[in-house]
């Protein structure tokens, strides 16, 4: 109540603030015709100035293409970027408690899908299961989805897809604006405030935002959870040590002009969070549950603190017939885990001194990325032609008293062409080419304590070299061709292409036990490319109240990468953990999307979302079998009550969603089945006017019945870990303007 009852105050408060919002753009037209012609005076109805560029864009755009802006992240919510997109079809995320998420683009995530923010690629430690994007939603603008392959303009590792994250838009000129948004949370008693202020005068203009969330424990709908078949009790439901605090700074600055404009993005994302503690490390009884149960806000070992600071110049030039894009930017992601101190395997009792390192430092990674975007986009007659260059250097260095990959250096330069052909007004073909040329190189890690003894036959009596050093070049040509086809209300979208990734660091010369899975897991330093070859379809055809989308796909890999159980297990570094090698095989996809939208009349609406997904290994020691993280097949029926525009109720709505989804009995071992399960979650809102003062009012129940279920693509849906349950989220924003 705490928490409501700070947003109440501060929408009172908010009242005070002398302003004026235009969230919608009305402009009204009063003709008359002279009353010496005998007619009498008429006002023509409202018009509402429509801007159809998302829609001409998918239109364009060969591949499946999803775009939402800033009002559906408000409306839903969720703990990050990635979940809030997870009510689209066919995005999923792999969940690491109520602050993280990974996303699944038809069922492949990490290393295959690139993310974009403010034009270019994120760079952080993707290969983790348990580190999520360092982003910020409440600075998003449009974000757009590209679901398929599409590496042939983002680059190589975009097998699955592209979120690519647009900033907000540039102020209008000679203004001064801003918004302050609150936000809380029941589930984990989250409160959180993002102030936004910017401005701009004829040419030049600045846009500053502040994020700051903290919140406690989350709640499960259990009392006692299972870890490996060892009995944990949770205390209020809770799961101890999931507490976190998030901060984001935000600065843009730039010169816009008619055929010239340079953009500076300077930011930088902070975040504290736990790890559940009785699901980390390699001896869950050794936790000290009243320790951790006295405080449900307070984050203790095992913790995670990761800074990411990103530095960005965007500009566009245009000039005849040319429309030059330079983007370059820095990026450094500084992750470190910190855990108690405890020995495995042949790990002396104590940290030694001379180590100088934190005694509590368990893994640390500092990601250094240097990055640039050169395109030049051409139009002559009905060719719009598009040519450049991406290239980016990384740096990641490594720290902390245990090892799992090593220290790495990589290289990428990737040159492409990209035609759309304007047969006729209805018919747009598409061509694309690129080559790739990629460098890593990995250095060699020894461990600091002796391994076994040689007198008593244990051991070598040596520090044993986990890595070695390593260096791979990497070259590939992919390419890409598709069609889109509109007539007045069926469009037709094909597109066929292959695409290429390379391996990383972690498949290629990881070593070491991930604590985070009770495992131990084992690159493989002779992995190839990952080529894959994928086919895209998508139908939708619109009426007045009806519109309908189909979007089937098949894709098909040669030499898909993935971790593959073994009988070997390690008792060098932890109990006796399996062994997981990493290994490749042939493998099969397909499935499809489906969205159905029914205007049921002026305020009521209605629509359907589902998806599919089969995958099948054709070679390798899973053969028959599926991939890690396939999520099982769901739909979403959405009723929504949106009253029409120019009444006294427009801009509010009320929505409710029933999402249905199957059990997952088509697992690859050691993964577990998972049953079905049926979801409800509300959603409502409104637009205030107090005085000259606009207020947004939101309001959501997540899991509405507190309904226990595992989710298939959870992180800890291994070691069976319910989801959270019934989170009520409010959020209010208040835009200002200042005269």
């Amino acid at each position: 109540m705490k928490i409501f009852y700070i947003l109440f105050l501060s929408l009172l408060l908010s009242a005070t603030l002398y302003a004026q919002s235009e969230s919608v753009k009305r402009i009204k037209t009063d003709t008359s015709r002279s009353t010496l012609e005998g007619l009498p005076a008429r006002q023509l109805k409202e018009v509402i100035v429509h801007d159809n560029t998302k829609s001409l864009r998918k239109q364009e755009e060969s591949l499946n293409l999803e775009v939402v802006n800033s009002g559906f992240i408000q409306r839903h919510l969720g703990g990050s970027l990635m979940k809030t997109l997870e009510r689209l079809p066919g995005i999923k995320t792999i969940g690491i408690g109520s602050g993280q998420s990974k996303p699944l683009i038809r069922g492949l995530g990490f290393n295959r899908i690139v993310v974009v923010e403010k034009g270019l690629k994120h760079e952080g430690q993707q290969w983790g299961a348990d580190h999520g994007l360092e982003l910020d939603q409440f600075a998003a603008g449009d974000v757009e989805l590209i679901k398929g392959a599409a590496s042939f303009i983002y680059g190589a590792d975009a097998i699955a897809g592209v979120i690519n994250v647009k900033p907000l838009m540039v102020p209008a000129e000679h203004s001064m604006q801003g918004s302050v948004n609150l936000i809380g949370k029941s589930n984990n008693h989250l409160y959180g405030t993002s102030a936004n202020l910017f401005g701009r005068q004829k040419h030049w203009f600045f846009d500053t935002r502040f994020t700051y969330q903290n919140y406690g424990d989350y709640r499960v709908p259990a009392d006692r959870v299972y870890v490996y078949d060892y009995a944990v009790n949770l205390h209020k439901q809770q799961l101890r040590n999931t507490a976190g605090r998030e901060e984001a700074l935000h600065l843009n600055t730039g010169y816009i002009g008619k055929q010239f404009r340079s953009i500076v993005y300077l930011s930088n994302v902070y975040s504290t969070s736990g790890f559940f503690a009785n699901a980390h490390g390699l001896e869950p009884r050794r936790v000290d549950e009243e320790f951790h149960d006295a405080s449900s806000r307070d984050i203790q070992p095992p913790y995670q603190q990761v800074s990411h600071f990103k530095l960005i110049s965007s500009n566009t030039s245009q000039w005849n017939h040319h429309k030059f894009d330079l983007e370059a930017g820095f990026q450094r992601n500084f992750r470190q885990e910190y855990s108690q101190y405890v020995n495995h395997g042949y790990m002396p009792s104590r940290l030694p001194d001379s180590l100088n390192m934190a005694s509590d430092l368990e893994r640390q990674f500092d990601k250094k990325v240097y990055s640039l975007n050169l395109r030049d986009e051409i139009t002559l007659g009905n060719h719009t032609l598009s040519v450049g260059v991406n290239a980016d250097y990384q740096d990641n260095s490594i720290s902390g008293w245990t090892f799992l990959v090593p220290a790495f250096k990589q290289s990428a330069v990737g040159l492409f062409t990209y035609d759309k052909y304007r047969v006729s007004d209805r018919l747009l073909l598409h061509g694309a080419l690129r080559y790739d040329h990629a460098r890593i190189s990995m250095y060699k890690y020894t461990d600091w304590f002796v391994s076994g003894s040689a007198e008593s036959g244990t051991g070598n009596g040596e520090k044993l070299t986990r890595a070695a050093d390593l260096q791979r070049t990497f070259n590939s040509l992919v390419w890409s061709a598709g069609l889109n086809y509109n007539l007045e209300q069926l469009a037709i979208k094909a597109n066929i292409g292959k695409s290429f990734r390379m391996p990383i660091a972690k498949e290629l010369g990881a070593n070491g036990v991930n604590y985070h899975y009770f495992s131990y897991e084992r690159g493989n330093a002779d992995l190839s490319p990952e080529q894959s070859y994928q086919a895209d379809l998508s139908l939708s055809w619109t009426s007045p109240r009806w519109s309908l989308q189909l979007s089937p796909f098949y894709n098909y890999f040669s030499n898909y990468i993935y971790l593959n159980p073994t009988p070997e297990h390690d008792y060098y570094y932890g109990a006796g953990n399996q062994v997981f090698q990493y290994a490749q095989s042939e493998v099969m996809r397909y499935g499809a999307e489906l969205t159905v939208k029914y205007k049921i009349s002026n305020a009521f609406s209605t629509e359907f979302l589902g998806e599919y997904l089969y995958a099948r290994q054709l070679s390798g020691d899973k053969k028959g079998y599926t991939l890690p993280f396939s999520p099982p097949a769901s739909g979403l029926i959405n009723l929504t009550w949106s009253p029409k525009t120019g009444t006294t109720l427009a801009d509010s709505y009320l929505s409710v969603d029933y999402r249905l989804v199957a059990a997952q009995s088509n697992i690859v071992p050691p993964e577990k089945k998972t049953d079905g399960y049926g979801l409800v979650n509300v959603q409502a809102g409104t637009r205030l006017q107090l005085g000259q003062q606009v207020l947004m009012l939101s309001l959501q129940a997540q899991n509405l019945f507190d309904t226990r279920y595992l989710n298939h693509t959870s992180f800890y849906r291994l070691i069976e870990l319910p989801e959270q349950g019934r989170n009520i989220v409010l959020s209010l924003q208040v835009p200002f303007k200042i005269k």
